[in-house]
């Protein structure tokens, strides 16, 4: 007997699996709770399919009932699950210690960014010890054409990857600078190759200016990228010295640690 499912148990299954993923990502880039006629409203599924796949999130304590009732949000076991995730992480372990190397030394916020998608997400965030405070989020989709980290992890990938990569981005225009189709961003680009980091030059918020650079794992491939922003008023004189080459070293180790990992070729898959 065949140890695998027949083919249509397979679709089925992942069918169900991918109607719980989307309405789990729904629910997560809302910013308030939302009810069954609003997720059946955003997913296109059926009310009666969402009904079901909420009683089976909402079971699992994936999804939780909001305090005023009759909305959902994302649950505990989420948490639970993302931190034992973060916390086990190759990713982490060979990052932590730079990362906060490099806030302290820039004075600046630290992000630590992987590809999901067509975005990046912030998997770490380390504040400025200023009191003026970003307001980016660890788990936020950020665009690639926008930002640093994006055009970081775009620049270090084969030029067939990248440019089918680019080919099939939505260029969002959210700033006066933002790249506004794939042949901007392919010579901004061309500049990160030549020069080995990148800018986000107020290109996906008002005021704020960021460094990027790439962590490499294995076969030299990019797994993540990091980002120093700065606000524009009070960026230092000399910002190669000041942001870039602490950002370039900070990779640099990382991606040194993670080649040295038992474990490393397990680094890029983890995302």
């Amino acid at each position: 007997m065949s140890q695998h499912p027949p083919a249509a148990a397979k679709v089925s299954g992942t069918a169900a699996f991918s109607k719980f993923v989307h309405l789990m990502q729904i629910v997560s880039d809302s910013d308030e709770a939302l009810s069954i006629p609003e997720l059946a409203s955003q997913s296109g599924y059926p009310r009666p399919t969402v009904y079901r796949t909420v009683a089976g999130l909402v079971a699992e304590g994936l999804l939780v009932e909001s305090l005023r009732g009759g909305t959902y949000q994302l649950g505990p076991r989420l948490i639970q699950l993302a931190s034992r995730s973060w916390g086990r992480s190759e990713l982490r372990l060979a990052s932590v210690q730079a990362l906060k190397e490099l806030r302290d030394i820039t004075g600046e916020t630290v992000h630590l960014a992987v590809p999901n998608d067509q975005h990046m997400v912030y998997i770490e965030k380390l504040e400025s010890p200023s009191a003026v405070r970003m307001a980016s989020y660890i788990g936020s989709n950020v665009s690639m054409h926008s930002t640093s980290v994006g055009k970081a992890y775009l620049a270090a990938l084969p030029a067939d990857e990248r440019n089918a990569l680019i080919a099939n981005l939505h260029f969002t225009q959210y700033m006066p600078n933002t790249a506004s189709n794939a042949e901007h961003l392919k010579q901004q680009i061309e500049t990160v190759i030549e020069r080995g980091w990148s800018v986000d030059d107020e290109e996906n918020e008002a005021g704020i200016y960021c460094f990027g650079a790439v962590i490499r794992g294995v076969n030299n491939r990019p797994v993540a990228a990091v980002s120093v922003s700065t606000l524009r008023f009070r960026q230092k004189s000399d910002p190669i010295k000041a942001y870039v080459e602490p950002l370039l070293h900070a990779c640099n180790s990382i991606s040194q640690r993670i080649a040295l990992s038992p474990n490393s070729r397990d680094v890029e898959k983890i995302w």
